[in-house]
């Protein structure tokens, strides 16, 4: 695993149709001009990315090889960002995608603490329906699955717009 490139890991740490998925999401990001950081620090023996757009983190991403630090059952991780952004609130999506972005709303399940993770729980707003206890990504996709990735790629594409639109503005 000498390249950085995130396409080799795909293809050393994951197999069949979860290979297929994540090197779709991966062209997916690429077509869309999103930028691909090497995790640092604490990730930095990891297979972690960190994708942005133009300079603002879009999402991140974890893969999990048997050689690596971090045990999972899950093979790879992606967390959307949101940024503190109220992009997600009343955004119109279709019904399936909808229901499968909120399916994987990272509800953070420390309720006598603030987590590492999420630095506090908030109730927020997701495609019209409010939740208590998001953690600060808002959105977690273990293991993802077509639909999983149709909805990720749809996330990333309104993050895009987001931030764009906030560019034009300033």
């Amino acid at each position: 695993m000498s390249e950085q490139k995130v396409e080799n890991h795909i293809t050393e740490v994951l197999s069949d149709d979860m290979q297929k998925s994540a090197l779709d999401f991966i062209a997916h990001l690429k077509a869309n001009e999103m930028q691909f950081e090497r995790g640092a620090h604490y990730w930095e023996n990891k297979l972690y990315w960190c994708v942005n757009y133009k300079g603002e983190s879009v999402c991140y991403i974890l893969f999990f090889s048997p050689a690596s630090i971090v045990d999972s059952t899950d093979p790879w991780v992606v967390w959307a960002d949101d940024s503190g952004s109220k992009w997600y609130e009343n955004y119109s999506i279709g019904e399936k995608t909808k229901e499968t972005a909120w399916k994987n709303i990272d509800i953070c399940e420390n309720t006598d603490e603030i987590c590492g993770g999420c630095m506090g729980k908030t109730r927020k707003t997701i495609f019209g329906k409010e939740f208590d206890n998001v953690c600060g990504i808002t959105f977690r996709f273990d293991n993802p699955d077509t639909d999983a990735v149709e909805c990720m790629k749809k996330l990333v594409s309104i993050r895009r717009y987001d931030i764009d639109k906030r560019r034009e503005l300033h």
